[in-house]
């Protein structure tokens, strides 16, 4: 009850920018872009696109980088990351690079299948589970085996349409079902079957009223749950000659038949989605914007939705003092959303200590 109130209150101070009271954000790692972070124990990881990976210490606030720059890490450009009790791992176009952390070392694996491409890490997820790592990559996905080192490959194309094993996102729903978010479509697996097991695979994309049936493909870029919805965020990729090649928004799958969708015309700012995060009853969403001319993505800020109403609001960026509008990537935690953007990550404290006195 009282986190439902005090982020009421920071949502409303958002919204309104008339409203003098103060938005508690810090900002960390100016100019850095961030692509991804996790969070595990008293460390935040963040990886980024340039300056290698950073460990945050909660108990000490202080930062520590791994990069060429600091000779501890033989790769800057990173493009998703994910985090266990012993290993972090982290993808590259050349491949998995994982870091024990007993010994602080960093080693790098490539892949044999799916040629150069196939070492084009662009998701992770870590089961705690079943302790197994699943691993998107621009060819097929991997499923990691940590204790008996075992890696399988998994092709998961469908028909010709090599897109569909194109893998951008993997986000694990409830106990047994993971997703894998594809540039044609999504993939789920039911991992309480084997992994050889075809009919624990299912795939959907905009056919058969799937997505609406809308667009000539839909790129999945990121998933959220919550109760018996499923919000799918997917990529904007449209030009003059391919104005409905992939037209982007936030679509709400409720499990059975229905489909809803949240776009530009609903108030957000593009139809291209690049991260989303729930805090209560509200989803925070990163949109940018495809330029059909020339064919370059902008970012147009963050979104709150209402998950009850589906109505948006745009966030004011200088009530928050974010210097950028394009929000790559965004973890809540506690009291604390994380915004990871191109110009650096800004920590958003969601309640105060004020608001908190008289509240039970």
């Amino acid at each position: 009850m009282i986190r439902i109130i005090l982020l009421n209150i920071t949502l409303v101070l958002l919204l309104n920018s008339n409203i003098s009271s103060q938005i508690e954000s810090d900002l960390f790692l100016e100019g850095a872009t961030i692509i991804d972070m996790k969070i595990d124990g008293n460390y935040l990881w963040v990886a980024t696109y340039g300056q290698g990976i950073y460990r945050f210490s909660f108990s000490e606030e202080k930062w520590f980088n791994y990069s060429t720059a600091n000779n501890n890490l033989d790769n800057d450009l990173f493009f998703t990351l994910e985090v266990s009790p012993n290993f972090v791992w982290a993808g590259t176009t050349e491949g998995l690079f994982t870091l024990d952390r007993k010994t602080n070392r960093w080693t790098k694996r490539k892949f044999a299948l799916g040629g150069e491409f196939g070492n084009w890490i662009r998701a992770l997820k870590y089961d705690n589970k079943r302790d197994l790592l699943w691993i998107g990559r621009f060819r097929n996905i991997t499923h990691f085996d940590i204790k008996r080192r075992r890696y399988i490959d998994i092709d998961r194309m469908q028909g010709n349409d090599q897109k569909s094993n194109n893998i951008k996102s993997i986000s694990i729903d409830g106990d047994s079902l993971i997703w894998f978010g594809s540039e044609s479509g999504a993939h789920s697996f039911d991992m309480s079957k084997k992994i050889n097991d075809r009919a624990a695979w299912s795939y959907i994309n905009n056919k058969d009223r799937n997505f609406l049936g809308e667009g000539e493909s839909v790129s999945v870029s990121s998933f959220l749950f919550e109760g018996r919805n499923i919000w799918f965020g997917t990529d904007e990729f449209v030009t003059r000659e391919n104005p409905t090649f992939n037209i982007g928004g936030i679509y709400l799958f409720n499990r059975k038949f229905s489909w809803e969708r949240i776009s530009r015309v609903d108030g957000l700012g593009g139809n291209g989605i690049y991260s989303m995060a729930r805090t209560g009853n509200y989803i925070w969403t990163g949109v940018y914007e495809f330029d059909r001319r020339d064919k370059k993505e902008f970012g147009k800020g963050l979104y709150l939705i209402n998950r009850l109403t589906n109505e948006v609001s745009p966030v004011n960026l200088d009530e928050i003092k974010i210097n950028s509008s394009k929000i790559l990537t965004l973890l809540f935690e506690s009291d604390y959303l994380w915004i990871g953007t191109d110009r650096g990550l800004v920590r958003l404290k969601i309640s105060n200590q004020l608001a908190k006195w008289g509240v039970k």
